[in-house]
């Protein structure tokens, strides 16, 4: 059997018509030659670079995203009796299909990009090949802080067997990377690439800069524990290169009915709710934002309910933790809407969370305090919802009530004991940054894991239950295991990949920045 990362001929067999972001279907594999690439002409990068863009996040999002990060971050929890993952089972067969997915479909169209582009052709093809090299960083970035080593740069190259890299080697090629993509796209300021096949920002170099130094501000912050003064160096290099700042600047991977928002359609399938660590933090700090992210309990016009992660079948069966007792997602995220939602990539709003962490770190973030930064954040996920009402937000911002506790079948404590106002404990500001920074980056649930992990906030819940003996319920699913389709089809390399890891290919195995 191949492994579907090696299958690598790409060739587009139509051209872009009609709506400009239906590209994604017109582009399709040939698998003539499945060692090496099949040369993209002029007219077909556009919509391979589109094609990679939506894959990357379409293919696998339920098995790779809504049924773990999403869950071990708490945004949601599960509902499904059959499903097991919300009680820390590593699944096999999910997390299979999410590795084939991503490097058998969304793969393959971007490496196409990157060698039509490679350095040493048109000038227009230099700024291509920068855009396409940020993006590559983005889709690789949560793939590797599920498994840490992964196959990353010798994917592509026609061998039998196909190295895995370490995290350290990939997060020091990501850095370097988004420096050297950033700083080329600087002679193309105020032009346009990609146009209408670029399914973000439509071209915008501008945008794509600003995209690019808040991704490097992103990594530099999570090897900032293992490599300080790596991460400081490049974090202030990318605040002084210009990051997000603004809700016009937001990220987001428009959709149409031929390219839809695989969370609305995956909402169809009633799998999951409203968290209890969500429900606690949002009505205890009587959050404004709660009916933007979730909907009241069917019959009720403001009733909101979540649930704890990690029920038996049996309790998922009680009454209370019905799907029409428990809170679903906002209208927003509904499959009617499918078509026309577009997905989140990524928020200003993070980047001021990012260099309010990076103020309190003692490193230069542009000027400004933590204090500062975290309120500017706050300000602006709340115009990211449409709550722009500036004394609704102060209010907010200076709120002193806390998370409470809930009326549940776990009598569940509060999650916390922080306000939103800042605190004049630092003990207390990194919490209360990184708090805020989870509710701000709804309902992105690699974020909120890897942040998890990594900071230990916030506070959130110990599942009720576990099956898995590598990961009781007390503790953090710290990685996902490799998957078995590896060890049937490039054995040599993953099982070498398993000394890369620094302990045993488990759950419980911290990833190589994630240090106590």
């Amino acid at each position: 059997m191949k492994r579907r990362y090696k299958i690598l001929s790409l060739a587009l067999i139509t051209t872009l018509a009609g709506s400009t972001y239906s590209c994604t279907d017109n582009f399709e594999e040939i698998n003539t030659n499945k060692t090496k690439l099949t040369t993209l002409d002029a007219s077909a990068i556009g919509n391979a670079f589109a094609a990679a863009q939506y894959r990357s996040i379409q293919a696998s999002w339920q098995t790779f995203q809504s049924l773990f990060a999403d869950l071990q971050g708490q945004y949601f929890a599960n509902i499904a009796q059959n499903f097991s993952s919300d009680r820390n089972v590593m699944v096999g067969n999910w997390l299979n299909g999410a590795w084939s997915g991503f490097y058998g479909t969304a793969i393959p169209p971007l490496l196409g990009v990157l060698d039509a582009t490679k350095p040493g052709g048109s000038n227009e093809n230099a700024a291509m090949y920068a855009i396409a090299s940020i993006w590559k960083v983005y889709m690789y970035l949560p793939r590797t802080d599920y498994w840490g080593p992964i196959p990353y740069s010798q994917v592509g190259n026609g061998e039998s067997s196909v190295e895995y890299d370490t995290q350290e080697a990939i997060y020091k090629d990501f850095v370097k990377t988004l420096a050297t993509s950033t700083a080329a796209l600087q002679a193309f300021k105020g032009t346009n690439v990609f146009g209408s096949n670029d399914q973000i920002y439509a071209g915008n170099v501008d945008k794509w800069i600003l995209f690019g130094n808040t991704l490097r501000l992103r990594v530099a912050m999570r090897m900032s524990k293992v490599e300080p003064a790596l991460a400081k160096t490049e974090a202030e290099a990318a605040v002084a290169g210009g990051v997000l700042s603004t809700n016009a600047d937001d990220a987001f991977l428009k959709v149409t009915a031929n390219s839809f928002n695989p969370m609305n359609q995956a909402t169809a399938w009633n799998e999951f709710r409203m968290s209890a660590a969500m429900e606690s933090v949002l009505k205890g700090y009587v959050d404004p934002r709660i009916g933007k992210y979730y909907a009241p309990v069917a019959g009720t016009t403001n009733s909101y309910k979540g649930l704890r992660n990690g029920y038996t079948q049996g309790e998922l069966g009680a009454p209370e933790n019905n799907a029409n007792a428990t809170s679903n997602v906002a209208d927003q995220f509904l499959p009617a809407v499918q078509a026309t939602n577009p997905f989140t990539i990524m928020y200003a709003s993070e980047a001021y969370f990012l260099r309010a962490e990076g103020a309190l770190k003692g490193w230069n973030m542009g000027g400004g305090t933590a204090k500062d930064y975290y309120e500017k954040g706050i300000e602006t996920a709340f115009k990211q919802w449409g709550i722009t009402d500036a004394a609704v937000i102060t209010a907010y911002t200076n709120g002193t009530t806390t998370p409470i506790a809930l009326n549940d079948m776990a009598k569940t404590p509060a999650l916390s004991d922080i306000p939103v106002k800042f605190s004049a404990d630092p003990a207390k500001q990194l919490e209360q940054i990184i708090t805020q920074k989870w509710l701000a980056n709804y309902p992105n649930g690699h974020e909120a894991w890897a942040e998890y992990r990594r900071t230990g906030y916030p506070k959130l819940y110990a599942r009720i239950n576990s099956d898995n003996p590598d990961s009781p319920k007390s503790a953090v699913v710290r990685r996902t295991p490799f998957v078995i389709g590896e060890f049937q089809a490039n054995a040599a390399a993953a099982n070498a990949a398993i000394g890369k890891l620094g302990g045993e290919d488990k759950s419980s195995t911290r990833l190589w920045w994630d240090k106590p």
